[in-house]
């Protein structure tokens, strides 16, 4: 008899579903979840959470330094072949091979999320389209971006994803080079300019509380790019595609995010939680149960299950191609605290603080010194930080 101990974010989107469906597992085995804030979640050191739980809902960014701690089972070696072929093909977007690495899967994909676009109906009668449009909102003070804690540099890569590149895989990269140039400073350009006339205080606020400022105050008409959360989709709120890119290289740009249940080292699965671990990815729960408490399923067949769409006021149906299309971040040890700095320097260059060109150079020799570490999961000394007070969370 086993007492399993989970860890998950505090957020009813991470936990209602989970607490919902713990206890009894069959056996004389348990299941309880506990919770950590939403900035706990983004930067715990992952191999000290895997020392105490034996479950832990993450996100794939921190693969690399769990991988390097060794703090992860691989989920192929508790699973058959078929099943993980099954659920490779019925999750959506890239929400299964974001979290494969090193000729294993490392996580199950319990949430899935990207960067979306969410606007209020009575100020913004459609999703832009592109970031021309985009634009053309902003000189109407309508627009706010999302550029605390990571979300900065998610935007810049997001931006550039849309304008054709592959930042850390694209034509001009090498293996130490992050983004095609040209086509960063467009990008960046782009943030800087429908950053200026961005309502008031918004630039301190994670995807929630934009979300939430949206709702209830009202003086957000559109967020081009942040973090979707059906849980704020409502007839006031409308959630779309994300901006796409003008011209034949232009295409949907966003970064995945999501969640997924990782078992940690520590951990000896019994048959009774290997079977409820199926369970919560079975089609019948990811279109039923999760969606009913506050969950925001992973599988293809809930996001297109019209039910399930109604119930979330179209979230599903108008999201869809966006997280199909998402762009996956590098995993490498020691990238968590990398995209905190480089998001520093975003907002430094938004604020005119730093010079484009002087923000991406440093930004490229931060991500060019996380790639040539050659795995070492440890972050960046207190010297080599930026800091400047933005808060960090989950997607």
């Amino acid at each position: 008899m086993t007492d399993y101990l989970g860890l998950t974010w505090d957020h009813p989107r991470g936990r209602n579903a989970l607490e919902a469906a713990s206890g009894d597992l069959g056996g004389g085995d348990t299941l309880r979840w506990r919770v950590q804030s939403l900035e706990g979640f983004e930067s715990a050191p992952i191999h000290e959470i895997a020392e105490r739980y034996d479950l832990i809902v993450l996100d794939h960014p921190h693969l690399g330094d769990a991988l390097a701690t060794g703090s992860l089972r691989p989920i192929d070696e508790l699973f058959d072949a078929a099943q993980l072929a099954t659920w490779a093909a019925s999750a959506v977007g890239p929400s299964v091979s974001s979290y494969r690495m090193d000729g294993h899967l490392w996580a199950l994909p319990l949430d899935a999320a990207t960067q979306v676009s969410a606007r209020r109906r009575a100020l913004v009668a459609e999703a832009p389209a592109t970031w021309d449009d985009v634009l053309e909102l902003a000189e109407r003070g309508l627009v706010a971006t999302s550029l605390a804690g990571p979300h900065a540099f998610l935007s810049l890569c997001s931006i550039a994803v849309a304008f054709g590149d592959d930042p850390g895989r694209g034509k001009a990269a090498c293996d130490d080079t992050l983004f095609d140039r040209g086509i960063a400073l467009r990008a960046l350009d782009v943030l800087i300019r429908v950053s200026a006339n961005a309502p008031e205080g918004t630039a301190a606020l994670n995807p929630i509380g934009l979300l939430e400022r949206m709702r209830d105050r009202g003086d957000i008409g559109c967020l081009p790019l942040v973090y979707g959360y059906v849980n704020y989709s409502s007839p006031e709120i409308a959630f779309g595609d994300a901006p796409a890119g003008a011209g034949p290289a232009g295409r949907i740009g966003s970064t995945i995010g999501g969640t997924g249940i990782a078992v940690t080292r520590r951990s000896e699965p019994s048959p009774g939680l290997l079977a409820h671990l199926r369970w919560l990815l079975s089609e019948p729960v990811q279109r039923g149960f999760i969606p009913a408490r506050d969950g925001q399923p992973a599988l293809r067949a809930a996001w297109t299950d019209p039910q399930v769409d109604r119930d979330a006021h179209g979230f599903y149906a108008q999201t869809l191609r966006t997280i199909e299309a998402s762009w996956v971040r590098p995993r490498d040890a020691g990238y968590v605290p990398y995209q905190s700095e480089a998001s520093a320097l975003v907002r430094a260059a938004v604020r005119g603080e730093r010079a484009p060109d002087d923000a991406l150079d440093e930004i490229e020799a931060r991500f060019a010194a996380v790639r040539t570490s050659k795995g070492s999961a440890a972050p960046a000394g207190p010297d080599d930080q930026i800091r400047d007070g933005s808060e960090e969370e989950s997607q």
